[in-house]
């Protein structure tokens, strides 16, 4: 549907056609060399050329109003977990599946299907985890503002990550295809290891394994801890009644690197899944720990925030010293006793904390600086933190966005999206400089303004490292994401590899290759970051890298690559579980460099755990949710019901405006009458 729309009154219409007839009134009354007619014709063509053209002046607008039916959809959300596939005929279950969404498409249903990872294309039942919760959220979410009528959840009931779906707010009917063996099957399983994973050379560790006994009673229970490969510990134990069981073993960390300690429960008969019998931990042993020294003149949410990060590693050793309220051992407060300072909102106002703050830079011990609103600005350089503020005494509000060009700690790249969402920060109003040589790792944004001046950076001068971050109220950021994901990763990363960049000392090799984690899943590629640097230490690209990779039993695998800009990261993939060793060399300016190491790949084998379908949870999902519970038997009634309970279509109307004057037809048009005119005249003999 089309109407033109007036930005002043349509009665300026009359106006226009009155211009548009007198001016050809004037110019066609007057005597003329042809026929009545031509000039009733020429009368009408100037005084319709002018009429427009007066009227285009008003600026008239052509609205238009488009109405687009959209149809009901549905989603097919299958568990494409590798327990599904254990106890079900998946070829079957696709081919009943898809007969039914050719017969909901005949009833104009749109329907989709999904994997509860998120994956459309193929579905192969090859997941190591299944979490449903997550799995209805997202896509809820991918079809907010979309006619959704329902999902149809093809699942066995079982998860093992996240929250039970039954808790989720469902604005939307779900219903469910019940599939697995619900049979209560005779298994022990080996259901969980709980044991510290960073230990220290020279002391024992604890390790205790949890025993599930399922439909049996009175069994010998064998449980058998190798280390290295070998026999290590061993205990047995009747099981009489009770179903859970706790086996405790004390071992001794050695040798220094990640060991696989690997944990078996002995077979038992009538057990029918022996998978989930053994499983296997890694303990990373370390030489000693790293102390980390937080001083602060007063207590805030700030500090508890970095806390959580620095205690969640197990490398590090946190000190908090606030005086008058929580001071440090003595003996601690000195540059050589400590890794890293970090000082919050030092030097403050009182001056309490400024002396030790200066005694740390000038021992040019490495540093982290946290700026707020009890800093004494002015001291900042005299003390040797390398900003300079001028005159800042008022607050501004800023968010976080992440320098693209900063590529040094090798962050995620989910980093920034989360980090763009983060509540803003207090950082002082006004202008402030800081060293060229400085690296930006988050800038300032205000409103949808980036700035160019930093919200937290670092600076390297003489084997001493300093990171400044300019504002307060960190602790938003973490309860922020927490809130949205129920995770800290973003935060958590952003801040540990920072910490970790500042407490490490300086490593001056022109080559490294090392693994972006030290810890990666059977179900993802490993990723290897490679670094080449001149005398300048500047990077340069090009070179070609040799990889070995050495696995438990001594194999090898090498891989060849050459590293380029924005490309210093090689994938591979492949691997099974346990502990690798690796050399990487390459050639710089003709000399041989080596990088040597060593990573965890670890097995998900959740999903062998547990084989028994859970369909109570799946019938009571339905009912809570207005939808309906099937098995793979009658999922062919799904199509019947929903034609008895048609989804309504919704019409979404799409208005679009033109202005008249950029419309091309309407200059044709104009071009047409003119030229008609003047080939009329011409012909007729004038001018």
């Amino acid at each position: 549907m089309q109407r033109l729309v007036f930005d002043y009154s349509p009665a300026y219409f009359l106006l226009c056609l009155a211009l548009g007839v007198g001016y050809a009134y004037i110019l066609y009354s007057s005597r003329y060399t042809w026929g009545r007619t031509l000039n009733r014709v020429l009368f009408g063509l100037r005084a319709g050329l002018v009429t427009a053209l007066v009227l285009l002046l008003l600026g008239p607008i052509l609205k238009q109003t488009e109405n687009i039916v959209e149809e009901p959809s549905l989603v097919f959300l299958v568990d494409n977990s590798k327990s599904v596939k254990e106890t079900t005929d998946t070829a079957r279950l696709l081919a009943q599946l898809g007969q039914v969404s050719k017969e909901l498409k005949t009833q104009k249903h749109q329907v989709a299907w999904s994997s509860l990872s998120g994956t459309s294309d193929n579905i192969h039942f090859t997941s190591s985890s299944s979490d449903l919760s997550s799995g209805l959220r997202e896509t809820i979410s991918r079809y907010e503002g979309k006619n959704l009528a329902g999902i149809v959840l093809v699942s066995d009931g079982i998860y093992n990550n996240g929250l039970s779906p039954l808790y989720l707010p469902m604005r939307i009917p779900v219903y469910t295809v019940g599939i697995g063996d619900t049979t209560e099957r005779a298994d022990v399983i080996l259901k969980n290891l709980a044991y510290n994973r960073i230990v220290y050379q020279g002391n024992k560790f604890p390790l205790r394994a949890e025993v599930n006994i399922h439909g049996l009673a009175n069994q010998e229970i064998a449980i058998t801890v190798l280390q290295q490969g070998k026999v290590v510990q061993q205990q047995r134990r009747n099981s009489g009644t009770k179903t859970i069981h706790n086996f405790d073993f004390q071992l001794d960390a050695t040798t220094q690197g990640i060991q696989r300690i690997e944990v078996r429960v002995e077979n038992i008969p009538r057990e029918t899944n022996l998978k989930n019998n053994r499983a296997s931990a890694f303990v990373e042993v370390v030489e000693g720990r790293k102390k980390i020294l937080l001083v602060a003149r007063a207590p805030h949410p700030d500090i508890k925030a970095l806390r959580s990060v620095i205690e969640k590693n197990s490398n590090y050793e946190f000190i908090l010293h606030i005086p008058g309220i929580q001071e440090a051992d003595p003996g601690l407060l000195i540059p050589v006793k400590v890794d890293l300072l970090i000082a919050y909102q030092s030097p403050d106002l009182e001056g309490v904390t400024t002396s030790l703050l200066a005694s740390f830079l000038k021992a040019k011990s490495s540093a982290l600086i946290v700026i707020g609103q009890k800093t004494q600005l002015r001291l900042l350089p005299s003390v040797g933190v390398p900003v300079t503020f001028d005159q800042a005494n008022q607050r501004d509000e800023v968010q976080a966005v992440l320098n693209p060009n900063y590529h040094d700690l090798g962050f995620s790249d989910d980093l920034n999206t989360n980090i763009t969402q983060y509540p803003p920060v207090s950082v002082p109003f006004g202008k402030f400089s800081f060293p060229a040589t400085a690296k930006i790792i988050l800038h300032q944004r205000i409103g949808n303004v980036i700035t160019n001046r930093p919200l937290l950076y670092t600076v390297e001068d003489d084997h001493q490292k300093i990171a400044v971050l300019t504002g307060e109220g960190i602790w938003k950021w973490r309860l922020s994401e927490f809130q949205e994901t129920e995770k800290t990763l973003s935060f958590d990363e952003l801040f540990s590899k920072l910490l970790q960049y500042l407490s490490t000392h300086d490593d001056r090799r022109k080559f490294r290759c090392f693994p972006i984690q030290q810890e990666f899943t059977s179900d993802g590629p490993v990723v290897m970051e490679s670094q080449i640097y001149n005398d300048l230490f500047e990077p340069v690209y090009g070179n070609s890298i040799e990889l070995e990779l050495q696995d438990e039993q001594g194999k090898i695998n090498r891989y060849h690559y050459v590293v380029g800009e924005g490309n210093t990261r090689y994938r591979i993939g492949g691997l099974t579980e346990g502990v690798y060793h690796y050399k990487a060399s390459t050639e710089v300016k003709g000399k041989k460099e080596e990088s040597r190491g060593e990573f965890l790949l670890t097995g998900q084998n959740q999903e062998l755990q547990n084989l028994t379908a859970d369909a109570s949870l799946m019938r009571t999902l339905a009912l809570n949710t207005g939808g309906k519970y099937y098995t793979l038997a009658n999922v062919g009634q799904l199509t019947g019901d929903l034609s008895a309970h048609p989804a309504s279509s919704l019409i979404h109307s799409e208005e679009s405006f033109y202005p008249l004057i950029n419309l091309k037809w309407v200059f044709v048009g104009l071009l047409a009458l003119i030229s008609l005119e003047w080939f009329l005249r011409k012909y007729s003999g004038a001018y």
